[in-house]
């Protein structure tokens, strides 16, 4: 099987080329659209992505991205606002602070719960229930590890009913990924470098600072009876 691409499409002009059809159950192996999409790749200079399950798949999940458009100029592109990130499909979100406050989002990602782990509070109001609040600082010194064992729980009671919860703070990146770290640990009953890697795989600027990281090491110790995570890897 080959695949020649028409000289008309300017590949190297195109800030996204995505690759689906309704075949694209694996990614392992030389399928067709891994096929194509190497061969695209060798045209333009930005990453091709395959995607898996194909469009049909894909629209099933994500209805909401669908469009009628074909082709996007880089200033559409650019003005798209991100969605949270999917950590347990259609359950479990990780976010920022606007996407917690976005109406919108919480209506396709079909949200009820939020853990928020920032200062700031969301500017519309959710039944206390529904709604944990975390008030504490980004900083090293911070003990959020105290705060683990309610937001395991609280996460746990919503998802155990399929209520889909969002994890935020402020830029989405060190709070929110340490309870959603913590959080894992607990459910998969994972070591801290196997979930870690995963929300890495997620979200790929996710860091946790430093006194974060310590103390998702004592987790660890709490949850599975021994560190066996070396945080003194330079990846931590």
């Amino acid at each position: 099987m080959s695949f020649l691409l028409p000289e008309s499409i300017e590949l190297d002009c195109m800030k996204y080329s995505v690759v689906y059809d309704s075949q694209t159950d694996s990614l392992d192996g030389e399928g067709p659209a891994i096929l194509c999409a190497k061969v695209m790749s060798q045209i333009t200079r930005l990453p091709v992505l395959v995607l898996k399950g194909g469009y049909e798949e894909f629209s099933g999940y994500y209805h909401f991205f669908r469009s009628q458009k074909v082709f996007w100029m880089p200033q559409e592109i650019d003005e798209f606002q991100p969605y949270p990130i999917e950590i347990i499909p259609g359950l479990l979100y990780m976010g920022d602070l606007r996407q917690a406050n976005d109406r919108h989002i919480q209506k396709d990602l079909k949200i009820k719960s939020h853990v928020n782990v920032s200062l700031e509070i969301t500017n519309f109001a959710l039944p206390s229930e529904q709604v944990l609040h975390i008030p504490v600082p980004d900083s090293c010194d911070t003990d959020l590890l105290q705060f683990f064992p309610s937001a395991c729980q609280f996460i746990d009671s919503h998802i155990a009913t399929n209520c889909a919860v969002l994890v935020s703070s402020t830029l989405g990146i060190s709070r929110s990924s340490a309870v959603l770290i913590a959080y894992i640990i607990h459910y998969r009953k994972c070591t801290l470098q196997e979930t870690w890697n995963h929300v890495l795989k997620c979200k790929t600027n996710m860091r946790p600072n430093r006194g974060f990281v310590q103390q998702l090491s004592e987790w660890e110790k709490t949850t599975l009876g021994h560190q066996l995570t070396d945080i003194a890897d330079p990846k931590f």
